[in-house]
């Protein structure tokens, strides 16, 4: 049985930068606290494939925060992790280095294959459940995305990294309010040409997970396939940003680069031959269960 000890996963992402304390219970991981800063990483943020300081200074601020938000709670143990914006940057041991001194806490910039584990381990331990088969795992990030096939009993067998996310793409193809035809149509262009012949294995279900999916569950539901994934475009291109974040309670910010999100999944649901079930966790999740892991053996499958 897992001892109910209180963890912290901090995951410094593209678009957001969050915190999730939580601890098993009942066998459930129950979730004490979360939130999130947007904290994206745009053209600005980045000088011949540096980070800037400015950049840096607030994300060091943004999770020194939420460290200090974690311990008061009493978090007993806590993982801070970076994703593509930082593994991608040239001086990103640097960067890791400032925020880890200004956190009090080591900062992990994680491999694409760590990466792809801990969703895998997040999504499917989550699903509150008995999965069968291959299970596919996608996560569209704000400057990368990925996609992870394994089962339950064995773990991941593949792990495949794409350099496209939803901030990237959406800044550089979509600036009317709301987003016109034309520009969602060489939007779609790009996503077909940039997976273009790729292959994939056709797994027996698909899970999204990260925040284009979650925020996709208020406007259309739990399960995102063709007609439903249509069905928010049509909601997103023609209704301005700041209703539809009213009307659905999401974030400006997270409503402005949702179409390029939506367009993403709509492209890896295709390649899996598979409608995606939004998961109910993913990379935070899969950090706690890693530090439950650590210090109480192998993880349950547990019901966010």
């Amino acid at each position: 049985m897992i001892e109910a000890v209180l963890c912290a996963a901090v995951d410094i992402g593209s678009n957001t930068t969050r915190v999730l304390v939580a601890e098993p219970s009942d066998g459930q991981l129950r979730k004490v606290m979360e939130q999130r800063a947007y904290t994206r990483f745009e053209k600005s943020s980045k000088r011949k494939d540096r980070i800037v300081d400015e950049k840096v200074e607030e994300l060091c601020e943004v999770v020194a925060t939420q460290v200090r938000l974690a311990e008061e709670l009493g978090a007993e143990a806590i993982r801070i992790v970076a994703t593509a914006a930082i593994r991608e940057a040239k001086n990103a041991r640097e960067v890791a280095s400032r925020i880890s001194a200004a956190a009090g806490a080591p900062v992990e910039v994680l491999s694409e294959q760590e990466e792809g584990r801990l969703a895998f381990l997040g999504a499917t331990k989550t699903l509150g459940h008995p999965v069968e088969g291959e299970i596919g795992v996608v996560d569209v990030g704000g400057g990368s995305c990925e996609i992870v096939l394994g089962t339950v009993a064995e773990g991941v067998s593949s792990v495949r990294s794409f350099k496209i996310g939803s901030g990237a793409v959406a800044e550089e193809f979509l600036t009317n309010d709301p987003p016109s035809a034309s520009e969602i149509r060489a939007l779609r262009d790009y996503i077909d040409d940039f997976f273009g012949g790729t292959e994939v294995g056709q797994p027996d279900q698909a899970v999204a997970v990260g925040g284009s999916a979650t925020s996709l569950r208020t406007l259309v539901g739990a399960v995102l396939e063709y007609e439903t994934l249509e069905r928010a475009v049509r909601v997103l291109t023609g209704t301005p940003i700041a209703e539809v974040a009213k009307q659905f309670e999401l974030d400006p910010r997270r409503v402005r680069i949702l179409p390029a999100g939506v367009l993403i999944l709509e492209q890896l649901s295709e390649l899996l031959g598979r409608p995606l079930q939004i998961g109910k966790g993913g990379l935070r999740e899969g950090i706690i269960l890693d530090l439950l892991t650590a210090s109480n053996g192998a993880p349950q499958a547990l019901a966010a």
